[in-house]
């Protein structure tokens, strides 16, 4: 089966594969209007941590949730195709959009009244260098057991300081900077994980 994958990088893990539809930022996924399962996979930058625009005090503020409709349509079509989506853990949109929040712990719980469940991942498991805790909403999809709990990754996608003011008070303290690594290699969904989200999509009954 043929699995649509909506708001994907056109060169990402989902490119060249004859079994996947990609939607890309060119396509402009929120306008698909297929009828395959999809694989969602909505941007974040406005539904977590820093949705207003970071520390940085001289980034453009914005509102959470401001993200053009992508959640919003990404949630739509799985829930009219079936599939999954995939949110950072703690994402906003999961209350904007009336959705239980997942135990931290593991485990599919009901996530609304309209068929969907949600459950807390980390994507260390599948082959991410950092923990990358992941939150998954899924419709009319067989629901695998997957490896629930802390994973062993050390990487870490971000410093977690949450001003310039923090940053600063933790080089005062002789806090070194982190290794960073890309938003390229943050964002990238291992293949492995990859691989899980569209046997969900294609188990759409």
């Amino acid at each position: 089966m043929r699995v649509a994958a909506l708001f994907v990088d056109a060169r990402g893990i989902y490119s060249g594969r004859d079994d996947v539809d990609v939607w890309d930022e060119a396509r402009d996924a929120r306008l698909y209007d297929g009828a395959l399962p999809v694989v969602a996979h909505p941007p974040c930058q406005r539904w977590g941590r820093y949705a207003h625009g970071g520390p940085n005090p001289l980034a453009r503020r914005r509102e959470v949730g401001d993200d053009g409709g992508c959640f919003a349509s990404a949630l739509a079509n799985v829930r009219r195709y079936g599939g999954v989506l995939e949110h950072p853990a703690a994402s906003h949109a999961w209350a904007a959009h009336g959705l239980l929040r997942p135990p931290h712990r593991g485990g599919w719980i009901v996530a609304d009244d309209v068929g969907g469940w949600t459950c807390h991942v980390e994507q260390g498991h599948y082959g991410h260098r950092a923990r990358k805790a992941t939150w998954l909403y899924a419709v009319r999809c067989e629901l695998p057991s997957l490896q629930w709990g802390p994973s062993p990754a050390r990487a870490r996608l971000d410093e977690g300081f949450r001003s310039s003011a923090e940053r600063r008070a933790a080089r005062a303290a002789g806090i070194a900077p982190i290794s960073r690594r890309s938003q390229t290699d943050n964002e990238a969904t291992p293949p492995a994980f990859a691989e899980m989200l569209l046997t969900m999509a294609r188990s759409v009954r």
